[in-house]
């Protein structure tokens, strides 16, 4: 009795070990795509108002680079092929995609509501300094947090309530400044097209991101991040078409004979070699944001990834003011404060309810096929 109690506890000890191992694993997963995130959403926009300030005109184009980077995710794709061919009982003959004809369909409509998002939020870049339209998008926010009530149930806390209330007072105050914020030589019709563009930009996306984790819930197979991966290619690839299509319906690619890129190239402000180079950053750095977006609601939640685009959006106000030279107004640092104070709200709302959820699972964490189990394994 004595041998066999002690082969048990050996046992739980090796358990308790590989689920604090995953554990880790997870929150390492979900640190890396904050960190892509943050690139995004602060590099994204502002080498697209990089691409406008210089003499580039083309909404679709602009469009298009928001999703057209998703060839870079070949490689990561095939590092987790390989690795599924090597730990899979089936070698060779192993799948080289794993997603359903049910996610694809699904992202492929996710994808097509992509692509109209980033038209809409192009048209408003263009017209609309980084400032003004990174504040507007902050409002999104309150539609993921809606959409996240209706489409999949969030759960709200006392201090998640108050880290969207701050955040959308933030955005409020910001909005009583935006009319001097006006480019120049921008008219008032302009001004409140950009204005509408983005504002409804905000909305798609606010159901964008419920809509992401409704399929993930939804989903008759294990969601593991390489199917995550697989979920953004696709996503991205019709996000792209879409934008494809309509520089084809607006005849950017060609004008009177003359090649809109070509052109635009050689009369960017900047340079012919920059031009080129601000093209592809734009397209990595979107590529990021929607990578770590995805990435956060697979590791936590919708109005996670939601919150942390509303708080890095100030940040990117700031990058603005530097490289744009943008006023920083006292509007600007009260929202900047009311954002960071609403991210720290949320954090420790998490903190709290973990510590509560650590005492309540701590008894049946040994018990197996649980759910922690079903979580970790699937960053495998």
């Amino acid at each position: 009795m004595e041998v066999e109690s002690q082969v048990s506890r050996q046992r739980d000890i090796r358990k308790r070990e590989n689920k604090r191992k995953k554990l880790i694993l997870k929150r390492s997963v979900l640190l890396i795509n904050c960190i892509l995130l943050a690139i995004g959403t602060c590099g994204g926009p502002l080498i697209l108002r990089l691409y406008f300030v210089h003499g580039g005109k083309s909404i679709w184009l602009s469009s298009w680079l928001q999703t057209a980077g998703f060839p870079v995710m070949i490689v990561p794709l095939l590092v987790f092929y390989f690795l599924r061919r090597k730990n899979s009982p089936e070698g060779t003959r192993s799948k080289p995609f794993i997603i359903t004809c049910r996610l694809f369909v699904g992202n492929m409509f996710l994808g097509i509501l992509i692509g109209v998002d980033n038209y809409l939020y192009s048209s408003g870049a263009a017209k609309l300094p980084v400032s003004t339209s990174s504040l507007l998008l902050s409002t999104q926010l309150a539609f993921t947090a809606s959409f996240s009530f209706l489409m999949v149930k969030q759960k709200f806390t006392s201090y998640s309530i108050n880290a969207v209330v701050l955040l959308i007072v933030a955005a409020l105050i910001l909005g009583l400044h935006s009319s001097g914020d006006r480019p120049n030589g921008a008219s008032n019709k302009e001004y409140y097209i950009g204005f509408i563009m983005t504002l409804a930009a905000a909305v798609l996306y606010g159901f964008f991101l419920p809509a992401t984790e409704l399929m993930y819930k939804k989903a008759k197979q294990g969601i593991t991040y390489s199917l995550v991966l697989e979920m953004q290619v696709v996503m991205s690839m019709f996000a792209t078409a879409f934008s494809t299509v309509g520089m084809l319906v607006n005849k950017d690619f060609q004008i009177r004979g003359t090649q809109v890129i070509p052109r635009e190239a050689r009369e960017y402000g900047i340079g012919e070699t920059k031009y080129y180079l601000v093209l592809v950053m734009s397209a990595l750095a979107w590529q990021f944001y929607f990578l770590g977006a995805i990435g956060v609601i697979f590791c936590s939640s919708s109005l996670f990834s939601g919150i942390m685009t509303s708080v890095l959006l100030p940040v990117t106000e700031i990058f603005g003011v530097i490289f744009f030279k943008e006023d920083f107004t006292s509007e600007k640092g009260v929202a900047l404060a009311l954002s960071i104070w609403g991210f720290i709200s949320y954090f420790y709302g998490e903190f709290k309810q973990s510590k509560k959820l650590k005492k309540l699972i701590l008894p049946n964490m040994e018990e197996p096929g649980s759910t922690a189990d079903a979580r970790a394994n699937s960053l495998n």
